[in-house]
């Protein structure tokens, strides 16, 4: 993005330097990264910096709406409902590709969740970079004029509130094998947090407890990391559910899974947006039907994904209410590398506080790509592929 960063970076590179770099990050933390973490961050440009700000402001000013957070509960299944609800997420990402239009770039929404990703490892990451690499010290992965400290300050106040640590617990199934793991162990280490398996939570009427050695701990905040979808393919039995009326406070409340996620995407319009719409309420099929991807709506890291639409397969869905048709978008050739140039996906990370009127723009992270598409499956027996960060001025 950056012509000379990015020729002063690929020059000074070399194999013994990444691999310093990924054993401290790897040893740093009592788990490692359970997932490629690429050569190379990202250098943006002024421009796409600040087209990257824009589409934040107007998707974010969309969610905002008061009419959609209240019609928002619409999204979430009878069955999977929480109680004591919060009037907006805490967590919101955004997840746009970098695509390429008359000589500009331009980010478009690809995905977006009301729930936490990895806000505590890329602190971790931003810091091993700076050791291993060159970055320039006016260079920042921040947003809003946050440094380190500010962040940390921040998040605490997010995730503690008034409570101690040991009041508070990272919620997962079996967070140990989880392959976002080293975020909880990053979460732990800032936060002073325990990550506790939801098998593990022990009920008493409302109140919820986890054992520490002998002693029964009372719960008074759950940052949940815990995903209904996977509740349910692995069938986790556990004396406390989700959906049960308990005294605690919701840091990220499980319904805006559903509320902030791909249901929202049709409801979303604007410059940044894809075509997007839902499958059951479409009369007649697009006639560039190559031109789009179909996702179930309740599916988490693309699975059942579908980018070779036709009318056959759109024809025997029965349970059509339960996928979104949205238009694909071609992601530009972005990093240069040594053999040939990565595609990007880039997550822009919010906070939204208490009694604030919109969510704030903290941090980001990127995922770069030479395959098909994003993810592991495509990027088989690739190099400078997989996560990391953007910098920029």
């Amino acid at each position: 993005m950056i012509k000379e960063l990015r020729q002063k970076f690929n020059a000074s590179f070399t194999e013994e330097k990444y691999n310093n770099f990924l054993n401290e990050l790897n040893s740093v933390l009592k788990y490692p990264a359970d997932f490629r973490v690429c050569e190379t961050p990202l250098f943006l440009s002024d421009d796409l910096t600040q087209e990257l700000l824009n589409a934040c402001d107007d998707i974010s000013s969309q969610l905002s709406d008061k009419k959609f957070l209240s019609e928002s509960i619409n999204a979430v299944p009878k069955d999977f409902l929480v109680p004591s609800d919060t009037e907006h997420p805490i967590f919101l990402s955004l997840d746009f590709a970098i695509t390429k239009q008359n000589d500009k770039y331009i980010p478009k929404l690809i995905e977006l969740q009301g729930f936490p990703t990895l806000y505590g490892y890329q602190l971790y990451l931003d810091k091993i970079l700076r050791k291993h690499f060159e970055i320039p010290s006016d260079f920042t992965a921040l947003f809003n004029g946050y440094t380190h400290d500010s962040y940390l300050e921040k998040l605490k106040r997010v995730i503690l509130g008034n409570s101690a640590p040991e009041n508070v617990v990272l919620l997962e199934i079996q967070p140990h094998y989880q392959k976002t793991r080293i975020d909880f162990a990053a979460m732990e280490e800032l936060m002073g947090v325990k990550s506790v398996c939801i098998t593990e939570i022990i009920k008493k009427d409302k109140k919820l407890y986890y054992r520490d050695n002998s002693n029964e701990i009372p719960i008074e905040r759950i940052y949940n990391r815990v995903i209904f979808d996977e509740l349910v393919r692995k069938d986790i039995q556990s004396d406390f559910k989700l959906t049960d009326e308990v005294d605690v406070y919701w840091i990220g409340h499980p319904n805006w899974f559903f509320k902030i996620s791909k249901f929202t995407l049709p409801h979303l319009s604007g410059k940044y947006v894809p075509e997007c719409y839902f499958l059951s309420e479409l009369n007649s099929y697009p006639e560039n039907l190559n031109d789009f991807v179909l996702k179930p709506l309740f599916s988490f890291a693309g699975l059942g994904v579908d980018v070779d639409v036709t009318r056959e397969k759109l024809d025997a869905i029965t349970d059509r209410e339960n996928y979104i048709l949205q238009q694909k978008v071609d992601y530009a050739p972005l990093i240069e590398t040594p053999d040939g140039f990565s595609k990007v996906e880039i997550r822009m990370m919010f906070l939204w506080e208490e009694n604030h009127d919109k969510p704030e723009l903290v941090y980001n992270l990127i995922r770069t790509s030479k395959g098909k598409m994003m993810g592991v499956d495509f990027n088989k027996n690739k190099t400078w592929v997989g996560s990391s960060l953007a910098y920029h001025s």
